[in-house]
């Protein structure tokens, strides 16, 4: 154990929406900062709120027993955003977090969250706290990162429902939509749409058309397919005030004349125990967030590079979304299965 990690103290948050694997993550920091490094930890409640209203307490081995298959956060979240509003346009939120920060002795802050909150974190880093960054979502689209923590997980959900899908929509001689989430990243719908059998996936890096989409799903009927799953994208693009499942299950029913049936799968997807891939990752992303603390690397979110976990300077992460590329080799290789993408005739 090094000697002048001894006695530092650790401040840990989660902040925006929850996601499987966050309690792993925070167990992997917890339980690396005292058992390796001698390190005190303190859990900061309901994110960057939390931290501004000084709502914490000690983190000892025992509370960390027992968090890893949890989902959710022991500690909170919260969307709060400190640098938007009207407290925030006069500094009021991040003046106060930095004079907690100080007046608590933190030597170093763990923030896990998304984009939003790399961004955050960002800031506040160059405000003068000692943060290090670990990306969660199952979205996937933190930039910089192979992988988040939370996205293995989100896939499982989501494939077992259009899983189920299939014996319906087989009893039925139904085509199935079903929407998924991840903003304006396709990750989830493409994972879990191919994983799933989906014959249609439409995700909102691919710009598609719906009467070739129709022109398919008649087609498949035409050659005596008796059902068709299409997996929906909750960020594609479509008319306001309408969810994207509707708008796809509308615009078949009307032009293909076939029953349609839509489903969204909505914040299922988030809940629940975190897949043993989830559990690992989080993990190691956590154990990784402390030596970078040990090390006194700041400013940075572990960033997973393959096998390897690296320090990815948080000013170059901030404000960027990773989006699924258009020539992704799954998206290559499903089309020559015959998976439409909704861009081409079929």
């Amino acid at each position: 154990m090094a000697k002048d990690t001894k006695g530092m103290k650790i401040g840990i948050l989660t902040a925006g929406g929850d996601c499987p694997g966050i309690n792993a993550a925070i167990r992997g920091v917890g339980k690396t900062a005292i058992y390796e490094y001698g390190m005190n930890v303190f859990g900061i409640s309901s994110g960057f709120r939390g931290l501004a209203e000084n709502l914490y307490s000690e983190l000892d081995e025992g509370q960390l027993s027992g968090i890893l298959t949890l989902g959710g956060t022991i500690l909170g979240t919260s969307r709060d955003k400190p640098y938007k509003g009207d407290a925030a346009a006069e500094n009021k939120i991040p003046k106060q977090i930095k004079k907690n920060y100080l007046d608590l002795g933190l030597d170093a802050l763990v923030v896990i969250g998304g984009n939003g909150t790399m961004k955050t974190a960002s800031r506040l880093f160059d405000e003068g706290l000692n943060v290090v960054g670990i990306p969660k979502t199952i979205d996937n689209d933190v930039w910089g990162t192979d992988v988040s923590f939370g996205f293995d997980s989100a896939v499982w959900i989501a494939t077992e429902a259009i899983d189920r899908l299939h014996s319906t929509a087989n009893s039925h001689k139904r085509i199935m939509v079903i929407e998924l989430m991840g903003h304006k990243a396709g990750w989830l719908t493409l994972y879990a749409g191919v994983a799933g059998g989906g014959d249609v996936i439409l995700i909102p890096e691919i710009d598609f058309d719906m009467e070739y989409v129709a022109k398919y799903l008649e087609k498949r009927s035409r050659n005596l397919k008796p059902y068709s799953i299409v997996a929906v994208a909750e960020g594609i693009k479509k008319p306001k005030g309408i969810s994207a499942a509707t708008y796809v299950s509308q615009a078949i029913r009307d032009m293909t004349k076939l029953e349609t049936r839509e489903t969204i799968l909505g914040y299922i997807q988030r809940g629940g125990t975190p897949t043993p891939i989830d559990r690992v990752i989080a993990t190691q992303f956590g154990a990784k967030a402390v030596e970078l603390i040990a090390e006194g690397t700041f400013g940075v979110m572990v960033s997973k590079n393959g096998e390897r976990f690296v320090p990815m300077p948080l000013s170059e992460v901030g404000g960027k979304v990773k989006l699924v590329p258009g020539d992704h080799s799954l998206i290559r290789k499903s089309r020559k299965m015959g998976i439409s993408f909704g861009d081409r005739k079929m």
